[in-house]
C-alpha cells in the first residue's frame, strides 16, 4: 500500500512517499550513503538526492563527510529524525501485521518468495533491455544505468 494514501502514516507528517521511503532507509542503515539507498531502494540517484536535500532542510538528518571517502557523506538521523522514524515504523509496523494476518506462516513465505523472484525477474528483464538499447548506440538515461548496474551488483552477493 501506498504511504501516502495511509491516513494514519499521513497524520504522522508532511513528507511525500520518496523522503518517507529515504528516511526510513536511513534510519533502517545509518550511517547510509546516498548511492546506497538509491541501490537498496531502487530509486533513482536524482530523486534519492532531492529527498535527502529537502529531509536536510526540514531538520530531519543530518551529513557527515565519510572518514576513509572524504568526498562521500554519511547521512544520519538526528533526534528529529529518529522520533519521527519510531513513529513510522511503529504505524508501518501495524499495518503489514493486519496484512499479513490473511496468510498462514506457510503462505506468507511462499508469497515473499514469489515476490522476490518475480523482483529479480523484473530487474533482469529491464537491465537488458537497456543493455540492448546501449548496444545500439542509444545514449541511456541516468535511471537504466543504474538498473543495469543495480542488476550486476545483486548478482555479485
Amino acid at each position: 500500500m501506498a504511504l501516502n494514501r495511509d491516513w494514519k502514516i499521513r497524520n504522522l507528517t508532511d513528507l511525500d512517499p520518496r523522503e518517507m521511503r529515504v528516511l526510513i532507509n536511513i534510519g533502517s542503515y545509518m550511517p547510509v550513503k546516498s548511492a546506497d539507498i538509491a541501490y537498496q531502494s531502487r530509486l533513482d540517484s536524482y530523486t534519492v538526492s532531492r529527498a535527502v536535500k529537502k529531509l536536510l532542510s526540514l531538520n530531519l538528518i543530518e551529513s557527515h563527510k565519510d572518514e576513509v571517502k572524504k568526498n562521500v557523506k554519511n547521512l544520519y538521523l538526528n533526534e528529529a529524525g529518529k522520533a519521527l522514524y519510531h513513529e513510522l515504523i511503529i504505524a508501518m509496523d501495524e499495518r503489514a501485521k493486519q496484512l499479513e494476518s490473511v496468510l498462514s506462516a506457510d503462505e506468507q513465505a511462499v508469497f515473499f518468495d514469489m515476490l522476490e523472484r518475480l523482483e529479480d525477474k523484473t530487474e533482469a528483464i529491464l537491465a537488458q533491455q537497456a543493455s540492448e538499447f546501449i548496444k545500439d548506440g542509444l545514449d541511456a538515461p541516468t535511471d537504466q544505468k543504474e538498473l543495469i548496474r543495480w542488476h550486476k551488483k545483486s548478482n555479485f552477493k
